[in-house]
């Protein structure tokens, strides 16, 4: 077998780069006293409002017992609504308020910010064959990914 230096090995290389986006995305929200997973929660929930708290546990990469934490604080915040579900009481609806949504445009002006500067890295072809690779790699990654068990 030869051996490839770590620094070539393309998942080392993905990982820094993922390790620099949330560094920098973590700086920028802490600023707004959010954490990541917070604005997350109000960008899928400025995409698609009324989700359950699974439903938003799953956008997030998180389990539904921190995602609970998480939308607690998020409530006491006044960030969010919830309400029981029509169709299920124990199921609580979490809504936008006004005040998260003013939140997340102001903390999504400053993340921008980044996602401009990479697409300004590169020219037009290579921004879409960049893009194309992520894709396959990102493919890859999750074909490769073991099936947990159901217990």
């Amino acid at each position: 077998m030869v051996e490839v230096p770590i620094e070539e090995y393309l998942c080392a290389r993905i990982r820094r780069a993922e390790q620099a986006l949330m560094a920098h995305h973590e700086a920028v929200l802490r600023t707004y006293g959010l954490t990541m997973t917070q604005y997350t929660v109000l960008l899928a929930l400025s995409r698609t409002d009324g989700q359950s708290g699974a439903q938003l546990a799953r956008a997030c990469g998180v389990s539904q017992q921190s995602m609970a934490t998480v939308l607690n604080g998020m409530q006491a915040k006044e960030l969010i609504d919830r309400k029981p579900s029509p169709a299920h009481a124990k199921v609580m609806i979490a809504t936008l308020t006004d005040s998260g949504r003013d939140l997340l445009d102001r903390a999504y002006q400053e993340v921008i910010v980044l996602e401009r500067a990479l697409t300004d890295r590169f020219s037009a072809d290579e921004h879409r064959r960049f893009c194309e690779f992520l894709d396959r790699a990102t493919a890859t990654l999750i074909e490769q990914t073991p099936a947990t068990p159901a217990r």
